[in-house]
């Protein structure tokens, strides 16, 4: 995946993100969603989804590493001092904008990523010739396997977790709710996906969460995909950037 992420042993399916995905990552992936201007942040809106964004990150029990949290205090301390009245003598002089440094350190990340993702895409693009030799012992492509399917580019946990936060948004909203036991588990809705896997090469992930009812299900089997992901059974894909999650048969 673009951006890797790990689900350690201890404590049951706790997912622990990598370094290739921190905060400055989930700063990144925003900025890029809402098309906004580096240099001219929405700090109250960015300050918001961030927080969403960790907010659901507990729910899944994901592992957040300190890195986020202090990513959000500073969001949070931008944000105040945007907000707070300067004194008459500080207008007068030229302040530094609070996200100056933000934007800094963003701008200067961002262009690390994208020598790192021009190098990634070198490396896919020759993946993809094969030589001459090759087609000497009568491999020659028919017509029809000349046709060049939809390339799909690994998706970051960002993509995966915007999916999720969608479905999610979007169910039905429930008033009342008799509380009870969970009645389906981690392995189950892991023999639902391989089921399901086994049947189709890919399957849209949306498409999918919408065949399930339940919010507890729906949770469930996302930590069922993260497993799986992490056993590399399967993969998640985009054919565009905040496009359709894909999830595509590993094997």
């Amino acid at each position: 995946m673009n951006g890797p992420f790990e689900i350690g042993e201890k404590e049951g399916y706790k997912v622990k993100l990598s370094n290739f995905e921190g905060p400055l990552d989930l700063l990144l992936f925003l900025i890029r969603k809402e098309e906004i201007d580096i240099y001219d942040i929405p700090i109250a809106s960015i300050t918001k989804q961030y927080l969403e964004y960790i907010d659901l990150m507990h729910e899944l029990d994901l592992e957040v590493a300190g890195e986020f949290i202090l990513m959000a205090a500073t969001l949070i301390q931008i944000k105040v001092r945007m907000l707070l009245p300067k004194a008459p003598e500080e207008v007068e002089e030229l302040e530094e904008d609070p996200r100056a440094d933000l934007v800094r350190r963003l701008i200067e990340y961002k262009r690390y990523k994208e020598v790192a993702d021009s190098l990634c895409d070198i490396e896919t693009r020759q993946q993809r010739f094969f030589p001459r030799s090759d087609f000497a012992w009568g491999h020659e492509l028919s017509a029809e396997g000349a046709v060049e399917e939809e390339v799909l580019q690994d998706a970051s946990l960002f993509d995966l977790l915007t999916a999720f936060k969608y479905v999610l948004d979007h169910m039905p909203k429930i008033d009342s709710h008799t509380v009870g036991t969970i009645g389906v588990t981690i392995e189950d809705q892991i023999s639902f996906m391989k089921t399901r896997m086994a049947e189709k090469k890919r399957v849209l992930f949306r498409e999918l969460m919408q065949e399930l009812r339940e919010r507890v299900t729906i949770i469930v089997t996302f930590m069922a995909i993260l497993e799986l992901i992490r056993t590399h059974q399967i993969r998640v894909q985009q054919a565009e950037l905040f496009g359709e999650i894909w999830i595509v048969n590993a094997e």
